[in-house]
């Protein structure tokens, strides 16, 4: 049954849907984060640093180190970017959803008010179906 507030609940319904999308969309970045973050660590802990050697082995493994460390702090930021993002959708998808439900409620009770005037105009209508078919038998009979 279509109420001046159909469409309105569909656009909303649809706005709601794009929000579920980019909170799924948040979690799997940060799930990517979380993944990269362990990596980086776990690539951290192999890294050797050499005993003994010439000068240039412990600078290159002191490079590497620093890069480890620096792809570390990429990915913890990275992490903290996911996690705020997902903050930010869960809010938007809060105020989306509470919208939709409002246009939603508006509509059935548009709706059940337009049910009990189509109750109301039937009842009316078998009344006077009645009514007629009443006054129809009362008046043969009189003239039998």
């Amino acid at each position: 049954m279509k109420t001046r507030y159909t469409s309105l609940v569909s656009v909303k319904k649809n706005i709601m849907q794009k929000s579920e999308r980019v909170l799924q969309s948040a979690n799997a970045n940060l799930n990517s984060a979380l993944i990269a973050l362990e990596l980086s660590f776990n690539e951290l802990k192999n890294i050797s640093s050499p005993t003994s050697g010439q000068i240039s082995d412990f600078l290159s493994a002191r490079t590497l180190l620093d890069s480890q460390r620096a792809i570390i702090q990429h990915n913890q930021e990275w992490t903290e970017f996911a996690r705020t993002e997902i903050k930010n959708a869960q809010a938007q998808l809060k105020v989306d959803m509470v919208e939709y439900e409002k246009f939603n409620y508006l509509e059935l009770e548009e709706i059940k008010i337009i049910l009990q005037k189509q109750k109301r105009e039937e009842a009316k209508e078998l009344d006077e179906i009645a009514l007629m078919t009443y006054k129809k038998n009362n008046t043969t009979e009189e003239f039998s």
